[in-house]
C-alpha cells in the first residue's frame, strides 16, 4: 500500500476498477476524515454519520466497479456530492429538511464585528443572535439554506459549493445573495436585531 500513497486519485480509481483493492484503501485513507467530518457536521449524530459515511463509500465502490465513474479530476468533490445526496435523501425521508445548526459555532452570518472585550451580557446577546439566525435560516428556501450552511458552517468556497451542488458558481453566488437578503427581510419582519451594540 505504501507504493500507492503518492499515486493520483484518478490513477487509484483506475487501479481499483482493475481489481487492485489496495488502491481503494489508499483513497479511503486519504478522504475518510474529511468526508466523515462533512457528514457529521450536518447530521450531528455519530451513529447516523457513520451510516451515511459507509453508504457513501459503498456507493462509490459500486459505481467504480460498474465502470460508471467518470474521471473529471475531482474525486473528493465526487465523494462529497455522494455524501451530500445521501444526507438530503435521509432528511427527505424523515420529513425534516432543517439541516442547519449553529450550535455554539460562533458563526456570524451577517458580517457583524465582534467586540474585543466580551462580557457575560455580550455572550448572552450573541447566543440569542445565533438562536435567532438559526431560526431564520430554517425559514429560507432549501437551495438558499443549503448554500448558507456550506459557506458559513463548513467554510466551503463558492467553487466547492458549485461542485457539490452541481450548479454554476454564479448560481451559488446568487443563492447566497438572495439568502442574505431574505435573512435581513425576515429579521425586519420579526423585529429581530442581529447585531451586538
Amino acid at each position: 500500500m505504501d507504493a500507492l500513497k503518492n499515486v493520483a486519485d484518478e490513477d487509484l480509481v483506475v487501479l481499483y476498477a482493475e481489481g487492485n483493492n489496495e488502491a481503494f484503501d489508499v483513497l479511503l485513507n486519504r478522504y475518510e476524515k474529511r468526508i466523515f467530518s462533512y457528514i457529521y457536521f450536518i447530521v450531528h449524530s455519530q451513529e447516523l454519520a457513520e451510516d451515511i459515511f459507509q453508504d457513501t463509500f459503498v456507493k462509490a465502490i459500486v459505481t467504480i466497479r460498474q465502470g460508471k465513474y467518470t474521471e473529471n479530476g475531482r474525486f473528493q468533490a465526487w465523494l462529497t456530492r455522494i455524501a451530500h445526496n445521501l444526507i438530503i435523501d435521509y432528511f427527505r425521508q424523515e420529513k425534516n429538511e432543517n439541516l442547519v445548526s449553529n450550535d455554539d459555532s460562533g458563526v456570524d452570518l451577517l458580517n457583524n464585528i465582534h467586540l474585543s472585550e466580551k462580557t457575560v451580557e455580550h455572550d448572552i446577546i450573541e447566543g440569542q443572535i445565533r438562536d435567532d439566525i438559526r431560526a431564520l435560516v430554517k425559514l429560507l428556501p432549501d437551495n438558499q439554506r443549503e448554500v448558507v450552511r456550506m459557506r458559513f458552517y463548513q467554510n466551503l468556497s463558492f467553487k466547492e459549493i458549485a461542485e457539490v451542488t452541481g450548479v454554476s458558481i454564479n448560481t451559488a453566488l446568487g443563492r447566497m445573495r438572495y439568502a442574505i437578503l431574505n435573512l435581513r427581510r425576515l429579521a425586519e419582519e420579526r423585529d429581530i436585531v442581529l447585531t451586538v451594540d
